[in-house]
């Protein structure tokens, strides 16, 4: 569903967590790139927020913001929820974490029709999302788009992107590293400790998951975590990424025949020494101990609180690098995508692009709980393209 095949609705577009760190960068994007003729609206909890956050966008533009619309809706609220994802084409939510917040805003867009985006990088919740609504959402219409921010987006559509540089109806492989460099907000360390203090219950929903979901016919898709190792393609320490990236890639192998009949895909965080290669597990070791304990991770939670993040000097001299080394029917690639800050300015715009692509671009028809690949492939990239995020085939042979 969309503007153009779907049935009338006051919105193309609406924009929820406006106010939150991610949402007001998302929020100015949108004011700047949102085409003539595009209706979209800022939605929150409360009121007052909303009303300071469009003052802000006034500077920006006075003309533009005045004729933004606001929506009070709490996300706990299932019959605000419903209202919500009734006015609109596309609901884009920020609210995290997402496995506090998000649930009955998912529920509402499934069976409302209603396409969703996010930028969660909870597997938790994906997979609860697809276990609880997938199948409604396929009866539906409705397209539920989780991971449209630097999670999980620009490895997704690299090795989209990559694929389609190799040979038809062979075995492919394709290796993604991620080098980048920024500060996180308030909002992504809470998230972070919500994640690792949920593994169990975690695991759990991901092998209720794979019990039920079904396999591509006569195909093989896979994405092993990889071993620790030394990269001679990218000349750095390659550490196997245990996050929602890979799995996403998985999926949208799944669902397109493009991948092969035997597909496989290892993710890679890039690290240039091996004082650092040891340093970083070590790090993530520790907080996620700490996680499992209650007030420890209280502690940690009130040490940086949601709603502040880098100012935007930090954020542009931020940046990011996702690296492929792709290879099948005789063929290797190496494939780029690159932008700015990654968790902020640059997944505000991959946020607001695949919301706008939903909506306004002529796709593929696909339902139920679908990636960024497998919605909105070229569209999509093209977008981002546009938008100063870079996809380049660095090398082949």
């Amino acid at each position: 569903m969309n503007r153009q095949s779907g049935p009338e609705r006051p919105y193309d577009v609406v924009l929820f967590g406006a106010t939150g760190f991610v949402g007001e960068l998302t929020a100015a994007y949108l004011l700047a790139h949102a085409p003539e003729g595009c209706r979209w609206a800022l939605a929150g909890r409360g009121r007052a927020k909303l009303e300071q956050l469009r003052e802000r966008l006034a500077a920006l533009d006075p003309v533009r913001a005045a004729a933004v619309d606001l929506v009070t809706a709490d996300a706990g609220d299932p019959g605000a929820m419903r209202a919500l994802a009734g006015s609109a084409h596309v609901v884009a939510s920020t609210v995290g974490p997402y496995i506090w917040y998000g649930q009955e805003l998912v529920a509402a867009c499934a069976e409302a029709g209603t396409d969703y985006t996010d930028i969660t990088g909870e597997p938790e919740f994906v997979d609860l999302m697809y276990l609880r609504h997938g199948a409604r959402a396929a009866e539906t219409g409705a397209r539920i788009v989780h991971a449209c921010g630097f999670d999980s987006m620009p490895h997704d559509l690299l090795a989209y992107f990559t694929v389609r540089q190799l040979p038809e109806g062979v075995p492919l492989t394709v290796d993604g590293f991620v080098r980048a460099s920024g500060l996180i907000s308030g909002g992504t360390f809470t998230t972070s400790l919500a994640i690792a203090a949920r593994q169990r219950r975690a695991l759990a929903v991901a092998r209720e998951r794979s019990r039920c979901e079904p396999r591509p016919a006569g195909r093989r898709v896979r994405a092993p975590l990889g071993a620790p190792r030394f990269s001679k393609e990218t000349g750095t320490w390659a550490l196997p990424l245990p996050t929602l990236d890979p799995q996403v890639v998985r999926r949208s192998a799944a669902a397109l025949d493009r991948y092969g009949p035997d597909f496989r895909y290892r993710h890679y965080a890039s690290v240039k020494t091996l004082p650092m290669a040891l340093a970083g597990p070590a790090g993530v070791g520790v907080l996620a101990v700490a996680a499992q304990v209650p007030p420890l991770r209280s502690w940690l939670a009130g040490r940086y609180a949601p709603g502040r993040g880098p100012d935007a000097e930090q954020r542009a001299r931020a940046w990011f690098r996702v690296r492929a080394v792709g290879e099948g029917g005789g063929r290797r690639v190496f494939t780029e995508v690159s932008g700015g800050d990654a968790g902020y300015d640059e997944t505000a715009k991959m946020l607001a692009e695949a919301s706008l692509c939903l909506a306004l671009d002529d796709l593929p028809v696909t339902s139920g709980q679908v990636t960024t690949a497998t919605a909105m492939g070229d569209a999509l990239t093209g977008r981002l393209q546009a938008a100063g995020i870079r996809f380049r085939v660095a090398h082949s042979g």
